[in-house]
């Protein structure tokens, strides 16, 4: 199940990024972004959505918000336990649908180069690259799936 987070989720959600983006560390040399989010802001904001197995226990979060006719997929997060399940790409799907439902063009993205896994994955989902750019001192894919 999907559903709009809630403020008794932060913990959880911070504890799924904390799990979900640890192995990156050594590669990107620091903390990625999902590590150190305001989740409680973005709650607040009502721009986090869970997925929860048949126990109501957490398995993933997403975040995503519409912004210039599209939405911005900023994060998507699975519990390494929950991991190969199928629970990231649902999702991803439930980010699409709800941007269908907005009249939305697209979902965009971007993720960290040396995170390698997502490079394969997303391809696979529909998202074509559209850029590489470094900013913030790291290098970032930038992809982009039309909604049409």
């Amino acid at each position: 199940m999907i559903r709009l987070a809630e403020t008794k989720d932060e913990p959880a959600i911070r504890e799924c990024a904390e799990e979900a983006y640890a192995r990156y560390i050594p590669e990107i040399g620091c903390k990625p972004a999902p590590m150190t989010a305001d989740y409680a802001a973005q709650i607040a904001a009502g721009i986090v959505y869970v997925a929860t197995g048949e126990d109501a226990a957490l398995q993933g979060f997403v975040v995503f918000y519409a912004k210039d006719g599209y939405v911005l997929l900023e994060n998507v997060a699975v519990l390494p336990t929950a991991a190969g399940r199928g629970v990231g790409k649902l999702l991803i799907s439930f980010c699409e649908n709800a941007g269908r439902q907005l009249g939305m063009s697209a979902v965009r993205l971007y993720t960290n180069e040396k995170m390698t896994d997502n490079l394969s994955i997303y391809p696979r989902l529909g998202y074509v690259q559209v850029a590489l750019r470094t900013e913030h001192g790291f290098r970032r894919v930038y992809f982009e799936k039309d909604l049409a």
